[in-house]
């Protein structure tokens, strides 16, 4: 069986820029099937599984993670094989001048983000941060070649590997929310083999960074009773505003917000104490940024929770979390499965 950190490499590894999440969402899907042969890809490359099956007079639990992680979209090739891009979910502009990038043709195509080298560069442009539209990938190869592997429409995202810190510290890029995934797989380790209260189903689900469509579709799908999302929120680092973020090492983020149901946060911070699982609060004046937000508006309204995992550098190539809060997430995510808010 792999571990943990196997399934996270694994999973940020794949290619799944939003709107195009095929490729992640197949492995996830394979991963999925550890645990349940009762796995589908949806139309929108959201991935369903039913997990546990209690019975058709019991509620149906949803943990929901999404798959789709932030990227970039080809918007025009030349006749020299230069190609231009917009940015798929927030990318951060800072990042991309004179980085190395793959664009997902038919194939995976090596290129760099071109930059004017700094003796040609005005005091105005050098410390102007450019906007996605003009940036510009050189690939080497020419156009028309080019054009036989790659089209508009197709994507790219920034070179990244996975790399293993010190400690249980990891980085790559699509941690978010890849990591939230492993998160829900955590959960079903801890749940195999156990006699569960209720119906108990898991998506990946796609679009998140753009439109939240794939939660909106799963929620309707699925119909179930109680939802708990897994997301990433923003980490402690040293420029950082304390009171904006949580830190990691401490454990589940539990969202208090008012689009949260008050009864189930009241129940994973009761839980989290009953079983000594380390937690700390997020607490949001409104809306929480996540597809917690859609979930709760399908059909008559489904009670949904939110739990969130630390992380540094969100929406970089660099995103930084710990195995241990992903191992807490999934511990309280077991603990609810078994003794739910309902």
């Amino acid at each position: 069986m792999m571990t943990l950190e196997e399934k996270l490499r694994l999973l940020c590894e794949a290619t799944g820029v939003t709107g195009d999440e095929g490729a992640a969402s197949e492995v996830a899907a394979d991963l999925l099937r550890e645990y349940t042969d009762k796995v589908t890809i949806t139309p929108d490359n959201s991935v369903h599984a039913i997990v546990y099956e209690a019975g058709e007079d019991k509620p149906t639990l949803l943990f929901d993670a999404h798959i789709d992680e932030i990227g970039m979209i080809v918007t025009h090739i030349d006749d020299d094989g230069f190609v231009r891009v917009g940015s798929v979910g927030g990318m951060d502009r800072r990042l991309l001048l004179a980085q190395e990038v793959v664009l997902h043709g038919t194939e995976e195509i090596p290129g760099v983000v071109l930059t004017r080298a700094p003796h040609l560069q005005s005091p105005e442009e050098h410390d102007k941060v450019p906007e996605v539209k003009d940036i510009i990938i050189d690939t080497g190869i020419p156009g028309d070649e080019l054009k036989e592997i790659l089209c508009l429409g197709d994507r790219a995202t920034l070179k990244s590997r996975f790399v293993r810190l010190q400690g249980d510290h990891v980085s790559s890029k699509a941690m978010d929310d890849r990591s939230c995934a492993v998160c829900i797989f955590a959960a079903l380790d801890e749940l195999k083999g156990k006699e569960l209260p209720v119906n108990l189903a898991v998506s990946f689900t796609s679009q998140e960074e753009i439109t939240g469509t794939g939660a909106t579709n799963t929620a309707y799908t699925l119909h179930p009773d109680v939802a708990i999302a897994v997301d990433v929120t923003n980490a402690m680092t040293p420029d950082s505003d304390k009171l904006k973020c949580s830190e990691l090492g401490k454990g589940a983020a539990i969202g208090i917000a008012p689009a949260l149901d008050r009864k189930i946060w009241k129940k994973l911070i009761a839980l989290a104490k009953e079983h000594d699982i380390p937690y700390q609060h997020e607490v949001m004046g409104g809306h929480t940024a996540t597809n917690a937000d859609l979930i709760v508006t399908v059909r008559g309204g489904v009670r949904t929770g939110l739990i969130s995992l630390p992380l540094r550098y969100m929406h970089t190539p660099i995103e930084v979390a710990r195995l241990c809060d992903i191992e807490a997430i999934g511990k309280l995510l077991a603990a609810y499965a078994l003794d739910p808010e309902l």
